[in-house]
């Protein structure tokens, strides 16, 4: 323990409680050991921070009524019944550039609006305040002394005498620059993004007219007549934005026989474009070459192949091709076909029975150097019929969430319904699935049917021979 001074007996009844002279200290030299030396400077901060806050304190409650209303942030001014100001302060006379002694009794609240302003009020502005006794936030613009126009957001009240009858109007102005400057730019903004809209759609229509153009260019104008047979096709575009690479044709090879072929390329766009070019072209090549359905995919399988899998980017489709031989004097037609991948055809018969034509270990063309394909025949009788098509009718989502693929034994079952029309109504019906699958739609899909005419057929409707959506 620190002590200072005489230590006391504790036995004493009456100590000494004067300081020992040894032991006195002198204020003025000496400090005491039980205290620090220095004093806290925090409570000296303390200290000046509680007299500027007291002091600004009480500069506001000295600041005066007058003061606030004449400074304030805001314009005021009070008028009579018929809008005769009688009271504005000084931030609104420095707003306008105008004299106390030139507003105060001589002009009226009207008189400080621009044109529109003056109209808005007599018409909606005045009706409503005497109506309701208190009107907010309307937007108006009033007249500066140079000539300019100042945006301001005005707010009025009546004030009632004692037996309510209305005494004046009391108005707060605020300024209104930068609102209106903000709303301008979100107005040029908006315009801006309405035209970027408009162009883009403009843009997009352009583009879906070249690809309409350019997909059409990709598919024979017209099916030739088939002696002893009927032909229909039909293209279904899943998307206006996108170039498809679904491909069709029917074509005479010699002046008995005729080829046709249906396929659909791997991938959207140009590059798919030029590739369903190529296929078509050589396909038709090949046919005039060799007529065998096996030497003209092995043909194209070749020319694909070597065309783009050195470059490190294979492209490949898959194919049907055939070749149709009529015979005059049964009425029927003896059909050679090979497929490359591609889904298995469908032959309607004239009894109302419907199933796939296998045309098994096709491989897609253009991927191998060397793929094999195999060939399969069928004869077609009268009322017969045989469909082809692309996988973007079997892939075709349906079902409520649109989570089912519609499938090969769905299309066998439709094709069998209609087993025995003729081949436009048939692919008429199949327009009309597609139509129905909606958005469930995603790939585009390429119909083609070949048939031959019943010996007493019943009437169809719609006798068009090809169709494109």
């Amino acid at each position: 323990m620190c002590r200072t001074g005489r230590q006391t007996d504790p036995a004493d009844p009456h100590p000494d409680t004067r300081t020992d002279p040894d032991t006195r200290t002198d204020p003025a030299t000496d400090t005491d050991p039980c205290l620090d030396s220095d004093p806290d400077p925090g409570l000296d901060v303390e200290a000046d921070n509680g007299k500027a806050s007291n002091a600004a304190f009480a500069a506001l409650l000295e600041d005066s009524a007058e003061d606030l209303y004449e400074s304030a942030p805001c314009g005021y001014l009070s008028m009579l019944m018929d809008g005769t100001i009688a009271k504005i302060n000084t931030t609104l006379l420095d707003w306008l550039g105008l004299d106390r002694e030139a507003v105060v009794g001589r002009m009226r609240f009207t008189d400080l609006l621009a044109v529109g302003g003056k109209l808005y009020h007599e018409t909606h502005f005045a009706p409503l305040l005497r109506m309701q006794g208190r009107i907010g936030g309307i937007a108006l613009e009033m007249k500066q002394a140079d000539g300019a126009r100042r945006p301001v957001l005005v707010s009025s009240v009546v004030k009632y005498g004692g037996g309510g009858e209305p005494l004046l109007i009391r108005t707060t102005v605020f300024d209104a620059r930068d609102r209106r400057a903000y709303e301008e730019e979100l107005l040029r903004g908006r315009k801006a993004a309405e035209e970027a809209r408009r162009q883009a759609e403009a843009d997009r229509a352009r583009l879906q007219e070249a690809l309409a153009v350019l997909q059409q260019s990709l598919l024979p104008a017209t099916l030739p007549p088939v002696p002893g047979m009927e032909t229909a096709a039909h293209y279904c575009t899943a998307s206006p934005d996108r170039l498809g690479g679904d491909f069709y044709d029917v074509f005479p090879i010699d002046g008995k026989r005729f080829a046709f072929f249906l396929g659909d390329v791997c991938g959207k766009g140009p590059q798919a474009a030029a590739v369903t070019s190529l296929t078509r072209y050589t396909l038709r090549a090949a046919a005039l070459h060799d007529s065998d359905p096996v030497a003209a995919l092995s043909t194209l399988n070749k020319v694909l192949h070597e065309r783009y899998s050195a470059g490190g980017d294979p492209r490949y489709c898959t194919a049907v091709f055939g070749v149709l031989e009529p015979d005059p004097a049964t009425g029927q037609v003896t059909v050679r076909i090979a497929s490359g991948g591609h889904p298995p055809a469908l032959v309607l018969r004239a009894d109302g029975t419907a199933d796939f034509l296998p045309t098994p270990g096709g491989l897609l063309v253009g991927v191998l150097p060397d793929a094999r394909f195999v060939a399969a025949t069928t004869v077609l009788a009268p009322g017969d019929t045989l469909l082809l098509y692309t996988d973007g009718l079997t892939e075709a989502r349906t079902g409520e969430d649109r989570d089912t693929l519609y499938g090969d034994e769905a299309l066998r079952d439709f094709a069998a319904e209609h087993a025995g029309r003729r081949p436009q109504a048939v692919v008429q019906a199949l327009t009309g699935l597609l139509d129905e699958f909606g958005d469930g739609l995603d790939d585009d899909t390429a119909l083609l049917a070949l048939g031959v005419p019943a010996l007493d057929p019943a009437p169809d409707p719609d006798p068009a021979t090809k169709s494109t959506r």
